[in-house]
């Protein structure tokens, strides 16, 4: 199964997790809790790009704290909830595109992703157009899951990922120009963090 079917296919399914109970999104921050907002060193000043936003779990809490976000997402289903999730905010825009094809016409101080690196091939060609949308001294953060598993099971589907390590990404990140900044290891993740 493809990637943007199966995130269409668990918001059919009801499963959102910026409506998650309290106890479950406490679970969601064992990947990307305070820490990884922290790292971001967020001021009501910056614009942020967050890659693979989903329902807007964490675009809600950056928002609160920059000046701009923008959010991409491959999957029109979960697009469409994040609108609803996160129409309050007036300084966010959400994309439904391919971000390896999206053709942006901003940069930004901040790019973020929390877990989607994981579905991603080409990590160089991904890391690369990351550098290339990151104002100079801009940061790049990424959460990368401790899980080494090549797929994601959900019981009724299986979607094959691909993995990392924080050894791999510092070799694309250096490869692309970037300098590694910071690395955190919280539960369940692998926090880096680069600038431009």
């Amino acid at each position: 199964m493809d990637v943007k079917t199966h995130y269409d296919m668990l918001i059919r399914e009801n499963n959102d997790p910026f409506r998650d109970p309290p106890a479950l999104q406490k679970s969601m921050e064992l990947w990307d809790g305070q820490t990884f907002l922290d790292q971001m060193e967020l001021d009501g000043s910056k614009t942020v790009l967050e890659i693979g936003v989903g329902t807007g779990r964490l675009a809600e809490k950056t928002a609160r704290c920059c000046l701009h976000l923008t959010g991409i997402d491959l999957s029109p289903m979960t697009i469409a909830r994040a609108r609803e999730n996160l129409q309050d905010f007036l300084n966010i825009s959400l994309i439904c595109d391919d971000f390896k094809q999206h053709q942006f016409d901003e940069t930004f101080d901040v790019i973020y992703s929390s877990l989607p690196m994981m579905h991603f091939e080409d990590k160089k060609h991904v890391i690369s157009k990351m550098n290339s949308l990151l104002h100079h001294n801009g940061l790049l953060c990424l959460s990368i899951d401790k899980n080494q598993s090549e797929w994601i099971d959900m019981g009724n589907r299986r979607i094959g990922i691909y993995p990392d390590t924080p050894e791999r990404t510092v070799v694309h990140e250096k490869q692309t120009g970037l300098k590694t900044k910071r690395i955190d290891e919280v539960e369940n993740a692998y926090i880096l963090v680069f600038v431009k």
